[in-house]
């Protein structure tokens, strides 16, 4: 195998255009401004510029250092370059670099090179290569690659990624090299002098480090050098000697040398794996003993010894080594492995025998070994390299046992200094194969590779090659990619090659090869191809070659067996060298290059080829000797797509040697200098492929005419010049057009005809045989593939067969079929002859020569086993399957015929039935042909399939189908291309699957069924998965109004087009902005009295003013929620926030009205929380989808400090949509640090809420700083503003969200009770502290009830209890035990706990706590007091309270309805009343109004966002109660106080508000509108926040978001609602502000907007919605017109799209919400398509105007093909409507062909299966040919016959339910009839030559054999030769019926056969009385 395989003849091949090659990096650099830098080197000597290279392998190293240029180092690499998108456009990108500058550029053939990036660094560049980075993806599997340029410095790597991002990773030491792998970086560490003195003696640091991307640590790498020692193998690599001189990503392989001995090596790169991870590092002290799993001790204890012998300085181990070692081990050498192997290995290196033999079988078994997985230790291939440390010179004892633990932890201990942190090595480099040691063989070592690349030859071998210039020879090592687990590589041989250069051509799998001589060859593999002609060039000083021995013959090689006599020698032009004498050593050598460069240095004026660089793809640089460079370009294997095909059939069914030699011939064929014109691909390949054979292609008729302009063959073609390379497709046509192909086809052969006549009764019957005068035509039978005639033809066949199912391939199948036919003939099979013939009957029934075969020949012939005599037929077989007749499986060739596989296995499937077909049962009906021997004996004996298999249902099947075709990459596109009878069940099987597909279906499968709605949504999902910060793609966008006044209210980015669909009838949406915009001037009318003076009129303006303010300082809460999550920033641009304006403008003149005056006394810090609140609602427009980093935040941090509390705002808007997360901590802590209070509460609270339930550490941290309670209680006294700690306390609720976690509870237990402390701390505003606590601990055991793990002993419930009702305070717990020592010396409150302060809390906690729990128990402790006189001490407020906590404690008993609201009321206030007792009427209507509101508010919560009518109806009618005592001025206002009734009012709103949130609803709109205009001293800052709370909640998100009733949603809207409002604009005495804000963590997306996907506009379309069934009601389904607000996704089973405007689609919700919940989070866009032949709601309420309801009454007839625009967009019909269905003028047109296509285009677009148009027009062509009586080809009728065996397999199986076959019950059976009736006239007339068809008769050759064919197809007669046999006897039909088995005809067609059958049985010419059209 090693022996390099050289071609017989000497061959030339053309190369293709030349083209001077300059880089384009360097002409940029001419004009780069950077210029003047570069200048500064020319005055460096050209000595330093050689010096400063470094190593010899940098990328294209020094390039040219000519005199004339000024010298600077440069240097350039190509690689073909990818466009990542599916059209594969072919360019080159070239990355150049010198001086500071690098360039990468990219050009291609078609367009000039352009720059893409230029780099500019500090200092000069080193290296400049491209790497691609894998960064680790959480969300998915595989990592996400990140292609980038790397720019080596001497002190830092830049990295620039493609996408944008810039990092520079410093160099902790001096790089020498880089290299690029498929994980990352590699760096090589130059070697410098003073590395021993760094470390302890005789420590080598690790030379060779990865990096996995730019941001991680530089790690050492580990090596694991190939031997038997198991354990301690694994070590840092960390040998000077050792360099890297290549490095590969697929397969991740590294090659090295080793400059000591001269050895390259191979490595696999690979992860490091967790034990040599383990192995390296070091072990801890006790686990010495156990040795990591490393190696048995008795191994150590045999081994011992020669260690320590070894190891000894001077010890007999040295001498041991002997002298075929590169250097002996010294004092200073490790232990060394091969002597470890075992004793054996003392057979050093001394006897060259041995060496140059090692890969020869038949030596030691050390050769053995080698050739087994593990060949570095076929030699002592490591002697004196330092790399493999066990013991590491340390001065330990040697024989000591204390030796064992430095080697069972190998490296580990002495290897890194103890005080260093241990570096984690990620990569393992582990030998895989290293050269044989050159020790005996050859005087001197073989330098370092210059060049390594890997190749592949024409018959997939793949070989790695490594160029040894030191010796002028190429070594290819072969390797194999083993299938195992583990993906080994193993190398079997090496072969060499003379070569001064080489360089691989990846696209045409060669190489291109410099020889010594000077002249190019191309090989392929270690195959030589041909030598290359390069026009303009000299192939070399040519005068050299004849008296120079020929240097590079593979003698010195020293892995060739040792018979070099038997090696082929290359042929010199037309010198043979004699062979070459086994002295030629190295000596020899260098003694002829030198005088060859002496002696001839006059040659060096004509340029020749120095060197070869740069290969992409087919191209290669050629430099030239005067440093000019050439661009080079060798030609394809093949263009024409049928010999590609060909050629492929060949390589895979034939021997390898056997394949190569054919592939080689023909490329030399077809490139061959001045070689054939374009279109004469395919009858150059006939006559190569012929020839090979042994045909004599001269003699041959059809052969000979092939080239009748080439006189020769051209494998002896004329030397003219070449017009272009390659074929073309039009071949055929080209034959078609010939002239031979006209004198064959015009006049009948005459003389052929008549011999035929007498011949046909010789005994081998062949009905077209051969005429007398070409007996002479005989095979060749030493061809080449003269043996593999039979499987060759087979493997023809079946690429023919696969052509035919593609009609774009068709056209080529008829060049095929000669060759077939001419093949099958000279085989003698008869069967396939005939089927030629009936394909391609007006063809072949001009070919009639045989080459002539004697016995002897057949004999020597190979007939494979799989060559039946019946030709497979892939139309027969699907016919056959579809009549449900038994089928043999198909043979197919794997990869070359996946088309027939793929229609095989869907008929198997779809029709039969067969589940399993596509999976387990797959060789039930096919039969994969390959190569090997072992499968034929096999296939033969195949059971056959029965086909009475169980039918499954077919609409599964049919999903089954479209699924499995789109897995294996099967499109629209190709399904266009399927003919059109065979394509028709796939058609009807996506027909079925359109109707009713799955929601869940990936984009591919939607694209293949038509739905384009669905693949539309799938791809938004697979967009959303990949990138999850993508903005809605929908045209979805917010109008950009003009007008200035419209932009700064903030409300501007409501999406028109949906609110325009949802509320279609009025402006409400325009209302609610004018209501709720902060950004305008007030309106100040108040009418100036006479008695009124001037000034105290503007004062009484100013008074007016300041009450309209605190209703402009409320709104900007409620616009937070209107316009939630509309809005995507731009990054570059800052959040438009704006401005809250508190001035006003009085009329009539419209003058300013100021507050800052001085006229009125203003509250200090007024407008702090409104800028506040506004900064927050800014914020939250922000969508959480958008594209937000820690910059932009930062960035929108406003310049002057009065706006910062509207920043602090922003930050916690930020938390609130999520993006807070991504704020550096960094930035955290600048801002924490000012002390801004607003900020500081901002932060915390963002933070919380953006880390929901996380338990995150960091931001615990983060929030106990600010919580005293939380620190330890030695601590330093931080001075935390109360309000900071009130929001650090709800952040710790937030971040322990239903964690129940145990310490934070026990904490916020005791802070509710605080007890006010000594030097006034917690003395003010301690009620909001106190219901902090208490809602925080709610939320961390949010639901959890009695379930509490672990907090039994602290009685939570009862400690709420306590400090709800009161009593006697406990002793405080734990740590804070120190601080509540001494009392409160301002607030005397005694032991007892103060109600007033910890009830709300604790009522909240309790409520939070057992929410939705139903335990009544606990509910029961809520009831208020039903006593006169417990109800007294009882304030209000909290009765409020403790009926909203008990009500949704009982969740499930709340009813929507008045009774159920008032139940709640003690019965003690139900009653009539004794006037006379003492009632205090107060107390009792403050409670009950208290006490029904919160009643209410519990209803809010149980309905929010449902929009339930019952509870609406109910909560309205409260309300409007509430507003009836609020506008009577009587009794009822005045007992209760009008706060208290206005407290209730707002509740019920806000219930009303949560209810019907997001709705839009007008009722509560008007309500909304109503208090919004009441203004008042009475209607506080409070009031009106509830207010326009209540308005944004009822257009939350302006329409796209509605409340969530889940625990978490519900403790938000706790918090946020809380029924104590705020009195003024800067009160936060009862619960902090900020905290309203938290009802946007309640708010889902819940909207539903169906898209048009064809005009990508939002429309209306019906739902159905079901219900699941639940205890209140059974399953109901409702319809609902969306756009619409869906209910709560948990309560849903099916969400479906409703005909029959629009295509059907299912949503399934009862498996999986997730995919509509994806849905509605990305805007809630779902694509629907609109059907044909329908209108969209908007145009068409009613449903009247659509095409259904135009023609139903008056039919086809009415239907008018212009109308066809208002039903489809689709481009196709509409042109054919155009084009085929109206009379144009000055064309006759035939009245009923333009009704036959109007009624076509009716039923495609009635049907929805536009796509049938195309099938409907050619049954009807087929036919109309028919009619006529000139069929051109039988194709068509094959098609047609398909079809009609399909619907009759539909109609057997149920003849009514034929709604869902595709083809229109008219259409069919009409055709059918006509083409019986052709076909019937036909056979009356033409009896005679059927009959003497089927008795076998050759027949004359006239124009009724394509008729006859077309009826053999038609009517699926099988090739009866030998009927007349059969049918001898048959006198009747019955006896013709009971053979009809026998026959295989269908019966249907047999019936039309009879009487010809009949007649040629009996002899009679007709038989009496039998019409033949009876049938």
């Amino acid at each position: 195998m090693s022996e390099v395989v050289y071609e017989e003849t000497a061959t030339m091949i053309a190369a293709g255009e030349l083209q001077s090659f300059v880089p384009f990096g360097r002409e940029h650099c001419r004009n780069h401004p950077h210029a003047f830098n570069l200048q500064l080197r020319e005055l460096q000597p050209a000595s330093e510029l050689w010096a400063s290279d470094g190593a010899a392998g940098l990328v294209g190293s020094l390039q040219e250092v000519s005199l004339q240029e000024r010298e600077r180092q440069e240097f350039w690499q190509l690689r073909k370059g990818c466009t990542g998108n599916e059209e594969e456009v072919e360019f080159e990108e070239e990355l150049y670099a010198a001086g500071n500058v690098v360039v990468w550029s990219q050009g291609s053939r078609t367009q000039a090179s352009s720059v893409c990036k230029a780099f500019t660094v500090d200092s000069p560049v080193q290296q400049a290569l491209w790497c691609n980075f894998a960064v680790p993806n959480n969300k998915k599997q595989e990592d996400e690659v990140e292609h980038t340029v790397c720019i080596v410095q001497s002190s830092c790597i830049n990295v620039h990624t493609v996408t944008g991002k810039d990092f520079i990773s410093p160099l902790p030491f001096q790089v020498s090299n880089v290299w690029a792998t498929s994980f990352g970086l590699l760096l090589e560490r130059k070697n410098t002098t003073n590395d021993t003195q760094l470390t302890s003696p005789g420590e080598p640091l690790p030379t060779v480090f990865s990096m996995l991307h730019p941001l991680d640590e530089i790690a050492p790498v580990v090596c694991k050098p190939a031997g038997l020692f198991e354990g301690s193998r694994v070590q840092y690599l960390s040998d000077s000697t050792m360099k890297i001189v290549f490095t590969c990503c697929q397969p991740s392989i590294v090659v090295s040398y080793d400059t000591v001995q001269g050895i390259h090596s191979v490595w696999n790169l690979r992860k490091v794996t967790h034990d040599e991870r383990s192995t390296v590092l070091p072990c801890p002290a006790e686990s010495i003993g156990s040795p990591l799993g490393l190696m048995a001790s008795g191994f150590l204890n045999s081994h011992l010894r020669n260690i320590s012998r070894l190891d000894s300085p001077g010890g007999s181990g040295a001498s041991g080594l002997g002298a075929g070692s590169c250097c002996a081990v010294g004092s200073g050498s490790p232990l060394h492995f091969s002597a470890l192997h075992s004793h054996h290995s003392r057979i050093m290196a001394s006897s060259p025998a041995i060496h140059s033999r090692v890969h020869s079988p038949s030596i030691s078994n050390m050769a053995a070994l080698s050739r087994a997985h593990s060949p570095g230790m076929a030699a002592p291939s490591f002697s004196g390299s330092s790399r493999f440390n066990t013991s590491l010179h340390s001065p330990l004892a040697r024989g000591h046992p204390g030796f064992l633990p430095s080697l069972n932890s190998s490296v580990n201990e002495t290897m890194l200094m103890p005080e260093m942190e241990p570096i984690i090595p990620d990569f393992c480099m582990e030998q895989l194969w290293s050269e044989a040691a050159t020790a005996g063989c050859q005087r001197e070592m073989s330098s370092q590779a210059s060049k390594v690349f890997l190749t592949s030859d024409l018959c997939e071998n793949h070989y790695l090659c490594f160029l040894v210039e030191s010796h002028q020879q190429l070594r290819c090592v072969k390797f194999i990619e083993s299938s195992g687990t583990s993906a080994q590589l193993i190398f079997p041989s090496v072969t060499t090659i003379p070569a001064k250069d080489a360089e691989p051509l990846q696209t045409i799998d060669a190489m291109l090869v410099l020889e010594a001589c000077g002249s190019l060859v191309l090989y392929t593999g270690i195959t030589r191809v041909s030598k290359v002609f390069v026009p303009g060039l000299l192939s070399a000083p040519f005068s050299l070659t004849n008296h120079r021995p020929y240097l590079s013959t593979p003698v010195e090689n020293v892995s060739t067996p040792n018979n070099v006599g038997s090696m082929h020698l290359p042929r010199l032009d037309e010198d043979l060298m004699p062979s070459p004498v086994s002295e030629l050593r190295g000596s020899v050598i260098k003694h002829h290059e030198a005088s060859f460069l002496e002696e001839y240095t006059f040659q060096q004026s004509l340029p020749y080829i120095h060197a070869l660089r740069d290969p992409v793809c087919n191209r290669v640089t050629l430099e030239l000797s005067g440093g000019a460079m050439l661009r080079l370009s060798i030609p394809e294997v093949a263009t024409s797509e049928l010999v590609k095909k060909c050629l492929q059939a060949i390589r895979l069914i034939l021997p390898k040697e056997a394949a190569m030699k054919v592939l080689v011939k023909w490329y030399n064929i077809y490139n061959a200098p001045g070689g054939p014109t374009a279109h004469a691909e395919w009858n150059m390949f006939v006559t190569c492929f012929m020839t090979l054979m042994g045909y004599s292609t001269e003699s041959l008729t059809w052969t000979k005419n092939l080239h009748f302009e080439v006189p020769l063959s051209p494998v002896i073609a004329a030397k003219k010049a070449r017009p272009s390379d390659g074929g073309s497709d039009e071949d055929w046509d080209y034959l078609m057009a010939s002239h031979y192909h006209h004198q064959m086809g015009s006049q009948p052969v005459g003389s052929m005809v008549n011999s035929s006549v007498t011949s046909s009764t010789d005994t081998d019957s062949l009905s077209f045989s051969s005429s007398p005068s070409n007996a002479s035509l005989k095979f060749d039978s030493s061809a080449p593939l003269f043996p593999h005639i039979a499987a060759l033809f087979y493997v023809l066949h079946l690429l023919y067969q696969e052509l035919q199912l593609d009609e774009l391939q068709r056209a080529r199948a008829s060049s095929l079929v000669c060759l077939l036919h001419q093949l099958a003939r000279d085989l003698r099979l008869e069967e396939y002859v005939d089927l030629y013939w009936r394909d391609y009957p007006s063809l072949i029934s001009g070919l009639t020569e045989i080459t002539f075969l004697d016995q002897a020949l057949i004999d020597q012939m190979q007939r494979p086993s799989f060559l039946r005599p019946e030709p497979p037929c892939v139309f027969s077989w699907l016919s056959r399957c579809l009549r449900g007749d038994e089928n043999a499986p198909f043979p197919y060739l794997p990869g070359i015929c996946p088309r027939t596989r793929l229609l095989v296995l869907s008929y198997a499937l779809y029709i039969i039935g067969d589940k399993n077909a596509t999976s387990a049962e797959e060789s039930k009906y096919l039969v994969k042909l390959s190569a090997g021997p072992k499968s034929r004996a096999s296939e033969t004996h195949f059971k056959r399939q029965s086909s009475v298999k169980v039918r499954f249902s077919s609409e599964n099947l049919a999903e089954q189908l479209v699924v499995w075709l789109t897995s294996q990459g099967f499109t629209l596109k190709d399904l266009e291309s399927v003919p059109f009878g065979v394509a028709l069940p796939i058609r009807e099987a996506i027909y079925q699957c359109r109707e009713q597909p799955c929601s869940d279906w990936s984009e591919e499968v939607c694209l293949l069924i038509g739905r384009q709605d669905l693949s539309k949504q799938a791809h938004k999902m697979t967009l959303a998965k990949s990138k999850a910060s993508v903005g809605s793609g929908l045209s979805l966008e917010p109008p950009t109004s003009t007008e200035a006044d419209e932009e700064e209210d903030g409300m501007s980015d409501i999406i028109q087009e949906v609110t325009g669909l949802i509320w279609s009838q009025d402006l409400r949406v325009q209302e609610v902005r004018r209501l709720l915009q902060s950004s305008r001037p007030v309106r100040v009318s108040v009418v100036q009295l006479p008695e009124v003076s001037d000034h105290e009129y503007i004062e009484e303006k100013e008074n007016k003013l300041l009450q309209l303010c605190q209703r402009t300082m409320a709104l900007p809460v409620g616009r937070g929620l209107f316009t939630l999550f509309s809005y995507h920033p731009v990054p570059t641009e800052p959040l438009p926030v704006p401005k809250l304006n508190l001035t006003g403008r009085a009329p009539p003149r419209n003058t300013m009205v100021d507050l800052n005056s001085g006229n009125i006394d203003v509250p200090p810090n007024m407008t702090s929380w409104p800028s506040f609140h506004n900064g927050v609602a800014a914020g939250l427009k922000i969508a959480p989808a958008s594209q937000v980093d820690s910059a932009w935040i930062a960035y929108n941090k406003p310049k002057s400090p009065e706006l910062a509390n509207e920043y602090a705002g922003f930050l916690m808007a930020l938390g609130l949509n999520g993006h807070l997360t991504k704020l550096a901590t960094l930035n955290i802590h600048d801002y924490l640090t000012k002390g801004h209070e607003m900020t500081s509460i901002g932060l915390l609270l963002g933070i919380s809420s953006a880390k929901l339930g996380t338990m995150d550490m960091s931001v615990t941290r983060l929030l106990s700083i600010h919580i005293p309670a939380l620190l330890p209680p030695t601590s330093t006294e931080l001075d935390v503003p109360h309000n900071v700690q009130v929001a650090a306390v709800i952040g710790i609720g937030l971040v322990y969200q239903g964690t129940g976690h145990r310490h934070n509870a026990e904490v916020l237990l005791s802070e509710i009770g605080r007890p006010p402390g000594p030097e006034m701390e917690y003395c003010t505003d301690r009620e909001s502290y106190s219901l902090a606590a208490g809602l925080a601990l709610g939320m961390v055991c949010l639901g959890h009830g009695s379930n509490l793990i672990g907090m039994t002993d602290l009685n939570v419930p009862e400690q709420l209890y306590q400090y709800m009702v009161g009593g006697h305070r406990r002793a405080q717990a734990g740590a804070n035990r120190e601080r509540h020592k001494s009392p409160s010396y301002q607030i005397k409150e005694g032991d007892t706990i103060n109600v007033d302060v910890t009830c709300p809390g604790a009522t909240l906690a309790l409520a939070m706590i057992y929410l939705k729990t139903n335990n009544r128990s606990i509910a029961d402790w809520l009831k208020p007091p039903d006593t006169w006189f417990l109800l007294d001490f009882i304030k209000p407020e909290f009765l409020l309270l403790r009926t909203l906590a008990r009500c949704i404690i009982m969740w499930d008993e709340i009813l929507p309805n008045s009774e159920w609201v008032k139940s709640n009321i003690p019965q003690i206030m139900r009653g009539t009343f004794d006037s006379s007792e003492d009632i205090n009427m107060e107390t009792m209507t403050q409670a009950q109004d208290y006490i029904t509101a919160g009643a209410c508010m519990a209803l809010g919560l149980r309905f929010a966002g449902s929009a339930n009518s019952d509870a609406f109806d109910c909560l309205y009618e409260f309300a409007k109660t509430f507003m009836k005592f609020m506008t009577l001025a009587g009794t009822a206002s005045q007992q209760t106080g009008y706060y208290n009734l206005q407290t209730s009012l707002s509740m019920i709103l806000l219930a009303m508000s949560m209810v019907m949130a997001g709705t839009g609803d007008l009722k509560v709109l008007q309500f909304c509108r109503f208090l919004h205009k009441r203004m008042g001293t009475e209607m506080n800052y409070g009031f009106h926040m509830a207010h326009h709370m209540a308005l944004g909640l009822l257009f939350l998100g302006g329409g796209r978001y509605t409340l969530s009733t889940s625990n978490s949603a519900i403790a938000a809207l706790l918090c946020a609602l809380y029924p104590h409002f705020p009195a003024h604009s800067t009160d936060n005495r009862y619960h902090l502000q900020a905290l309203r804000h938290l009802v946007v963590l309640a708010a889902e997306p819940r909207l539903l907007v169906p898209v048009d996907v064809d005009s990508l506009k939002p429309c209306y379309s019906l739902l159905e919605v079901t219900y699941k069934e639940t205890k209140w009601y059974s399953e109901t389904t409702v319809d609902l017109m969306a756009p619409t607000m869906l209910p709560e996704l948990h309560l849903l089973k099916r969400v479906k799209v409703k005909g029959p405007r629009y295509w059907e689609l299912s949503l399934d919700l009862s498996q999986d919400t997730q995919h509509l919940k994806s849905i509605l989070s990305r805007d809630g866009v779902l694509y629907v398509k609109l059907r044909a032949g329908q209108l969209p709601y908007k145009d068409d309420p009613q449903g009247w105007k659509s095409l259904m309801a135009t023609t139903i009454n008056t039919g086809v007839r009415a239907f008018k093909p212009e109308a066809i625009s208002t039903f489809t967009s689709e481009p196709a019909l509409l042109s054919f409507s155009e084009l085929f269905c109206k009379s144009l003028e000055g064309i006759k047109h035939r009245e009923e062909t333009l009704l036959f296509f109007s009624a076509m285009l009716y039923e495609c677009v009635m049907q929805e299966c536009p796509e049938m148009l195309p099938t409907y027009i050619s049954i009807e062509q087929v036919v109309g040919a028919l009619r006529q009586g000139y069929p051109q080809q039988t194709f068509p009728l094959w098609q047609l016959r398909l079809v009609v065996e399909l619907w009759d397999s539909r109609m057997q199986k149920s003849p009514t339910n034929c709604h869902n076959t595709l083809l229109s019950s008219e259409f069919l059976p009409v055709m059918k009839n006509s083409v019986d009736v052709s076909l019937d006239n036909w056979l009356k007339d033409n009896s005679a030559v059927l009959r003497s068809y089927l008795r076998g008769e050759v027949l004359s050759r006239d124009a009724q054999s394509v008729m006859l064919a077309c009826f053999l197809v038609y009517r699926s007669i099988p090739c009866l030769r030998n009927t007349h046999t059969q049918l001898e006897g048959c006198s009747s039909v019955g006896d013709l019926l009971s053979r009809s088995s026998q026959l295989g005809i269908p019966l249907r067609d047999l019936l039309r056969l009879v009487p010809v059958l009949l007649c040629s049985a009996s002899g009679a010419q007709t038989m009496p009385g039998f019409p033949l059209h009876a049938f």
